[in-house]
């Protein structure tokens, strides 16, 4: 029936409230004479309430509009099965009928563990309605499950004693950044490491947006283009590299390499068995991540390369970037936060903190110290000779769709670089370009993902 999914809809909306406080995403809603009574969302967590089930909840708020505990005639919509505590408050309330979406095997009292409802004893019948929007309900409780199973792991993952891990309170309330964490530690190459990624939006979505930060970024750089990208139903995969963001950070300068750091985001892609992939590149997101497609080109449709270079050993690198190199070798403290504030005075306070969040001591920033030595400049470096094979790769196998984003402001890889790197890859059009954007192209992300899910959708 059309109001049966207009409703659940209702419902499921509740849920994804409930999920975005932690917890067990399940919403109802009373219906009475076509008009939404009560509404409720899972809160027994936050309540400290064993009976705060979306279905309680909701049938409180309808008693309290229609004054009465006695519900004739309303329509309970819930997206999950309800358990026997909820079964037995509809029953008491006297609905016309329980509508829900999932089936729950564990608890669900309306035919899967029992049938209340069913009852021939019982004073009252309500109608039972299964299996509206069923695929949505349960992909929703789903997902939630599979991220507290992953959020279980990574926090049993014992730290190694050569790493350090920033404490989670530090990334408490940052703005814009609303996501869930993900971790892995089991990849080959990180040998016990704990890897934080974001991962939002549909697994089987057409599309799947690879976002590779650089340094001395994070994840949190993709706030602005992510939700556009999930908006319109695509997937978004966005780690952090191992020594920045909610990633475990090794204590030694040196156990930073190219080669490494490559190998963790070529393994992480076959872990996650990313498919339809659109590669964003920016930073070292480009330096290492402009090396993955040609390992698994089958995986690969499309790329979005901001700001960023191929470090193949056998071209002068800029006279930016070895003016930033400098200044970081002469001062390995600088403040990230101030970094980004100079560039991209739009950011408030706020923001440009949350660039510091995960760099809360010397020791956590060895990745800083490291990455800007790490960039190839000569023909026998770490990285360069991949990198000369990858581009080969951009140049005359590449058959996939291009588009480039440049902020003109940048000093370090600005329009010269990227109108050189343009020319290495195969059918790429003319850059957008950004005028009032620096180095940190993604600050001013949201008008490059609204382009770039057109242009890729095309």
């Amino acid at each position: 029936m059309q109001d049966d999914d207009r409703f659940m809809q209702e419902a499921l909306a509740l849920a994804r409230q409930a999920q975005a406080a932690g917890e067990v995403p399940v919403g109802a809603v009373v219906v009475h004479e076509g008009r939404v009574v009560g509404r409720g969302h899972n809160h027994p967590v936050g309540a400290h309430d064993p009976t705060a089930h979306a279905e309680i909840a909701a049938l409180r708020e309808a008693a309290r509009t229609l004054g009465n505990y006695r519900l004739d005639g309303c329509d309970l919509y819930v997206t999950l099965e309800p358990c026997a505590m909820c079964s037995g408050a509809m029953l008491h309330a006297r609905l016309r009928r329980v509508v829900f979406g999932a089936r729950d095997p564990k608890t669900g009292a309306a035919g899967s563990v029992v049938d209340l409802f069913a009852q021939p004893l019982l004073n009252h019948r309500t109608a039972i309605a299964d299996g509206v929007l069923e695929a949505e309900c349960g992909a929703l409780l789903s997902t939630f499950f599979a991220t507290r199973r992953q959020e279980a792991r990574a926090a049993a993952a014992p730290l190694r004693d050569d790493a350090l891990r920033t404490p989670d309170s530090r990334f408490d309330a940052l703005p814009g950044y609303p996501w869930s964490p993900h971790y892995v530690s089991d990849l080959p190459s990180l040998a016990g490491l704990r890897l934080h990624y974001l991962d939002e939006g549909p697994r089987d979505a057409v599309r799947t947006w690879l976002c590779l930060h650089g340094n001395p970024a994070w994840s949190y750089l993709y706030r602005h283009m992510l939700p556009v990208f999930v908006a319109a139903g695509d997937r978004v995969v966005a780690p952090d590299m191992p020594g920045f963001g909610k990633s475990d950070k090794p204590k030694r300068d040196s156990a930073h390499t190219f080669t490494w750091h490559r190998q963790v985001l070529l393994e992480l892609v076959e872990r996650l068995d990313l498919e339809h992939v659109v590669l964003v590149v920016q930073d070292w997101g480009g330096l290492l991540g402009l090396t993955l497609p040609m390992a698994a080109p089958e995986r690969y449709d499309g790329l979005l390369v901001m700001n960023t270079l191929l470090g193949t050993g056998d071209v002068p690198l800029s006279e930016g970037f070895l003016a930033w190199r400098e200044m970081c070798a002469r001062n390995p403290e600088f403040s990230v936060s101030r970094l980004f504030a100079r560039g991209n005075p739009q950011m408030s306070p706020q923001e440009c903190a949350a660039y510091d969040a995960p760099f809360p001591d010397r020791g956590h920033r060895a990745a800083l110290r490291a990455f800007p030595a790490m960039v190839p400049d000569q023909s026998d470096a770490d990285g360069a000779d991949v990198s000369r094979q990858a581009r080969t790769f951009w140049r005359e196998r590449w058959d996939g769709r291009s588009l480039m984003a440049i902020g003109a402001q940048d000093p370090v890889l600005g329009q010269p670089v990227m109108q050189q790197l343009r020319q290495d890859i195969r059918g790429c059009p003319e850059p957008m370009v950004l005028p009032h954007a620096g180095h940190f192209v993604q600050e001013h992300g949201e008008p490059i993902a609204r382009a770039a899910v057109g242009y890729f959708a095309a």
